[in-house]
């Protein structure tokens, strides 16, 4: 971005709203105003209309196209928590987009469900919102809204920030195919529909540049969490609203877990994307521990719907990973001295590995690297990775495993 159009688009600025995606206009996605009428001044349809029919229709097709594909793909379950779940999103996102109101038999034909299920479901959401029924004039069904003054707040923002929001998108690539990653998707999307509209100023005229395509981040490795999707949002659901989960967690030697498996209770603190995986901090109340869960691993998993736990307030999740040298085990601290010569030194001189990280010159232009890690031996994969212009001092335990592991791929080379 040139410096003149960085400078007119720190000016310009629009207001974002959290679901139906109105820009500083005040126009939604479908164009309407914040008055609930469209672009050329004529009041829009209300929720009886012909615009809502088409949508309920709409809603109703791609919800039954979603479930006729996750029976395709032979899903083994849809868990009662991980349906409500995204429907209560679904709920909170027609009633923001709808200020004139909707009738319970319009909301249950687009969730998909009957009345008395739609009556609990605004139970669940009168905990964060307001509700304000309207009965119209002259009669008709009851009105569902949520309250004027409770509606989503508008969030400023400008150019230059919606494309520094949009490089990160790759990060959340492992999380394809959950209703997690569909909301995420979502403000992307109003992010860079926002980022394409023409500058201002000398700047006039100029959009769609790609930019988001040109100012990115790229992930080294995509996992493939797809055929997962339910288990990550069940995930999600238990660590965004504090819900102990029940789960079987598999040794790193087996691939699917069997009924002689125990199951465990965690209360799982934080969500977190870490070297292109996802992994779960969590408590287990039964040992009276924090441990780190590898979502890999994770099976069965199932978060309660009527209990919650309390997150210590001395909680921070970077106690619990190494930086680039992976997740820390629950162990005290050891020391670990490594040699690298002039070849390795830049790429470790430019590099943040661990937190504990301290490099001292070596004669030669090489460097001395000190780490206190709680696993010496999770750094084998990172020494082998230099070759041989890396050389462990100390401890003996990951020299001596080192030397094993050249040993045994020298082996595989021998001719037989």
């Amino acid at each position: 971005m040139r410096q003149s159009d960085a400078r007119t688009s720190e000016a310009r600025s629009t207001d974002l709203r959290g679901v139906d995606g109105r820009g500083g206009d005040g126009r939604g996605v479908d164009g309407r105003g914040a008055d609930g009428r469209g672009a050329d001044g004529r009041e829009a349809r209300g929720a009886n209309g012909v615009d809502a029919r088409a949508e309920l229709e709409g809603s109703s097709r791609s919800i039954a196209a979603r479930a006729a594909g996750q029976r395709r793909r032979g899903a083994a379950r849809v868990g009662t928590n991980f349906a409500q779940h995204r429907r209560l999103d679904r709920l909170r996102e027609l009633l923001s987009r709808h200020p004139r109101g909707v009738s319970l038999m319009d909301l249950g034909r687009m969730l998909a469900v009957d009345q008395r299920t739609v009556r609990r479901y605004l139970k669940e959401i009168e905990r964060e919102y307001e509700l304000s029924p309207l009965r119209p004039r002259g009669g008709g069904p009851c009105l569902w809204r949520i309250r004027p003054g409770e509606l989503p707040r508008k969030v400023e923002i400008r150019r230059a920030q919606a494309y520094a929001l949009l490089a990160t998108r790759g990060i959340f690539d492992p999380l394809q195919g959950s209703a997690l990653f569909d909301e995420i998707d979502m403000a992307m999307s109003k992010l860079r529909a926002f980022a394409d509209r023409p500058g201002r100023g000398p700047n006039a005229g100029l959009a769609n540049t790609r930019l988001e395509e040109r100012f990115v981040y790229l992930p080294r490795l995509i996992r493939d969490y797809s055929d997962k999707s339910e288990e990550l949002d069940e995930l999600f659901l238990a660590v965004s609203e504090l819900r102990p989960l029940s789960l079987r967690y598999l040794r790193a030697d087996k691939l699917r877990a069997t009924r002689d498996d125990p199951v465990l209770v965690v209360h799982p603190y934080a969500l977190v994307l870490h070297g292109d995986c996802v992994y779960c901090v969590g408590s287990v109340p039964a040992a009276q521990e924090i441990r780190t869960f590898a979502f890999d691993r994770m099976r069965d998993l199932r978060a309660s719907s009527e209990e919650r736990f309390e997150l210590p307030r001395n909680f921070r999740v970077q106690d619990h990973f190494q930086g680039e040298l992976g997740v820390a085990a629950p162990a005290a601290p050891v020391r670990v001295v490594i040699d690298l010569d002039a070849r390795a030194a830049r790429s470790v001189r430019d590099a943040r590995w661990h937190p504990s990280q301290k490099l001292s010159a070596l004669p030669g232009g090489g460097v001395r690297a000190t780490f206190a890690v709680e696993d010496a031996e999770s750094l084998l994969s990172w020494v082998l990775g230099f070759g041989r212009a890396a050389q462990v001092v100390e401890p003996e335990s990951l020299r001596e495993l080192v030397q094993r592991e050249l040993a045994a791929a020298l082996e595989a080379y021998v001719p037989r």
